[in-house]
């Protein structure tokens, strides 16, 4: 699941069991019992499944989509059939097109059920996790893997604690002002392509760069810098919440659709979230490494629900009518 988003995965990506097995890797290895050869097949539904009522026959509703955990009460009955029984009980359940089954807590799949796996093409999978812990571990690990996906020509630092990305014409001065920012302290996300993934559950947006170029930056006149060796590990940032847009736009572009009291709030939509915009104008000898760390810092503010626009609005208010009086 490295490679670039397509715009397919917009509307949530594909996983296959493949994905799954790989993903999990850290927290919780599975060992591929049967079924090797069909890892391409697709998790229609990425969420879990116990399917202990359709192991007694009982197929009403019966989530065949999703994976199917076999944990200690489904292997304990398991293990109370004859093996003739227990191959009957599992034809059943791949008769109703479950393909994807997980034995957690140790537990192996009774050989008549491996060889009927291997036959049918069914995917069989071992963890020593405890059920509990492998459910909650794949849950988040699936959700990942399904969530909508894009990937965004600009470069993303975390400033003063909050992920920003900017974006702008190529020339505009991204990844200079992005240097800058990591020499004052603030951390690399991503340079020139960023990929967003988005949260569902709440909501949010999460980038994180391509894992080629992951690290590295492109600076015109220096050329290709790997900011971990230069900078150390602090300048570093795995993956960080979507919190603000920067657009670089030239000034004589946007002279007349200058905002410059900063009331309107203006948002951009990725992947049907809307995330705070700033455009800052690019002219000779404007110093863009103080202009996008002043919005950071500002935009944390309004954060808090402190708006100066209102504020200095009610002071001239409070002041016009004290004139008149």
């Amino acid at each position: 699941m490295s490679d670039l988003p397509t715009k397919d995965a917009e509307k949530g990506s594909i996983v296959t069991v493949g994905d799954f097995v790989e993903a999990a890797r850290e927290r919780i290895p599975l060992e591929v019992i049967a079924g090797g050869s069909r890892l391409d097949a697709v998790i229609e539904e990425t969420i879990l499944n116990r399917p202990g009522l359709a192991l007694t026959g009982y197929f009403e509703n019966f989530a065949w989509k999703r994976v199917q955990i076999i944990g200690n009460a489904e292997a304990a009955y398991l293990s109370s059939l004859s093996p003739s029984e227990q191959s009957k009980r599992f034809r059943a359940l791949m008769a109703h097109r479950a393909h994807v089954f997980v034995f957690t807590a140790g537990h192996s799949p009774p050989k008549p059920i491996i060889t009927l796996a291997e036959k049918a093409g069914t995917v069989l999978l071992r963890t020593t996790v405890e059920t509990f812990e492998f459910s909650r571990h794949s849950i988040f690990i699936m959700e990942s893997l399904a969530a909508p996906r894009t990937s965004i020509y600009g470069t993303m630092i975390e400033v003063c604690g909050l992920g920003v990305l900017f974006e702008g014409a190529p020339g505009m001065g991204k990844s200079e002002t992005a240097l800058g920012l990591i020499k004052r302290g603030c951390a690399l996300i991503a340079d020139d392509l960023t990929c967003i993934r988005k949260d569902v559950a709440s909501n949010r947006l999460f980038a994180s760069a391509n894992d080629t170029t992951a690290g590295f930056m492109e600076i015109r006149g220096i050329g290709i810098i790997d900011v971990l060796k230069v900078f150390g590990v602090n300048a570093i940032r795995g993956e960080k919440r979507l919190q603000l847009v920067i657009t670089f736009k030239r000034l004589q572009d946007i002279a007349g659709e200058m905002d410059r009291t900063g009331q309107t709030r203006m948002t951009r939509d990725i992947l049907g979230v809307k995330v705070p915009n700033i455009i800052i104008p690019v002219s000779e000898g404007r110093d863009l490494v103080n202009l996008v760390e002043t919005a950071a810092q500002q935009h944390k503010l309004l954060l808090t629900g402190y708006d100066p626009v209102s504020v200095l609005s009610s002071r001239l208010h409070n002041r016009a009518g004290k004139q008149k009086s």
